[in-house]
């Protein structure tokens, strides 16, 4: 059963400036960060998703950082799985949960949880694991893509464990398992949810120069390097990473010019982030210029 409800929630569009913000929380309310983020899981993706630093998860734990590599993938059921595990470890400190991120699907997935996912079938399990090793894991993906083609899209072949689990969910519910997780299944969790919005034009600015930044501290370098291993379809189409490859693969669209889509499709996702935090009406749409000492005031207010 998940437990959230100690928890706080502090998130916003891309460089909306959570992540800055949440740190000083963090140290004021004796709280520990948990990334509401579903591309900062991977390793090697540290400068287009806005990474934590060294120093910043120094200054405070964070979880779910750096916990996949680019070709596994993860689900929405998967991330929740994990952040009550480490709710469980910031509580055994006495600290309180802090939910940093921009995801939108996590967001809404936090607020309202997900279907009850059936209990494993062991022996199923095993033989299913067993074809992957004798036939080869293209072969059990290919089963996959057979009954749920949109999640077959997403996972990669090499994936073995959570194509084996949505095999299974499968052969147990005889339905897919992309179907599953679009099931809300509660009402909405009473957490104290912060949304920093800035004016539209100041927003998109502050979008622009971070890109800006990201090229400057060496993003193109770190997508060769990615470039040389495996990547899964989820690492592989993040936001600027998919643009860079592209440019990287084929030499074209020239540089600038990819500096310039990326910037517009950050723009864009954005704003679809803010229709989708809009849309959750446990969230409160707070100023960007909101200072710790304001979120705090505000948190009493609450009470």
């Amino acid at each position: 059963m998940f437990s959230f409800s100690d928890a706080l929630i502090l998130t916003g569009p891309t460089a909306s400036g959570k992540s800055a913000l949440a740190l000083e929380l963090a140290e004021r309310i004796g709280g520990e960060i948990v990334a509401m983020d579903s591309m900062t899981l991977y390793r090697g993706l540290d400068i287009g998703t806005a990474k934590p630093t060294a120093e910043e998860r120094a200054r405070v734990p964070h979880y779910l950082i750096d916990v996949l590599e680019p070709w596994e993938s993860a689900n929405v059921a998967w991330w929740l799985e994990r952040t009550n595990e480490a709710c469980g470890e910031i509580r055994k400190r006495g600290k309180r949960p802090l939910f940093v991120g921009g995801t939108p699907f996590y967001l809404k997935a936090l607020l309202h949880g997900l279907f009850e996912s059936p209990p494993s079938d062991e022996g199923l399990r095993k033989r299913l694991e067993a074809e992957a090793n004798e036939k080869g894991n293209e072969a059990l993906h290919t089963k996959l893509v057979a009954v749920d083609p949109k999640l077959g899209a997403k996972l990669h072949a090499n994936d073995v464990r959570r194509v084996v689990r949505a095999l299974e969910v499968f052969h147990l519910t005889g339905k897919p398992l992309s179907e599953h997780q679009q099931t809300w299944d509660a009402p909405p969790v009473d957490i104290p949810c912060f949304v920093l919005e800035w004016p539209r034009e100041l927003l998109y600015e502050r979008i622009n120069q971070r890109v800006e930044a990201m090229f400057a501290a060496g993003w193109l370098n770190e997508v060769r390097t990615l470039m040389s291993k495996p990547m899964g379809r989820e690492a592989s189409q993040a936001l600027g990473y998919s643009e860079l490859i592209e440019h990287l693969r084929k030499g074209k669209p020239s540089l600038s010019e990819t500096v310039a889509i990326i910037q517009q499709r950050t723009r864009q996702f954005a704003k679809r982030q803010l229709t989708w935090f809009r849309g959750l009406k446990s969230c409160r749409m707070t100023p960007g210029t909101t200072s710790v000492q304001d979120l705090i005031l505000l948190l009493d207010s609450n009470r």
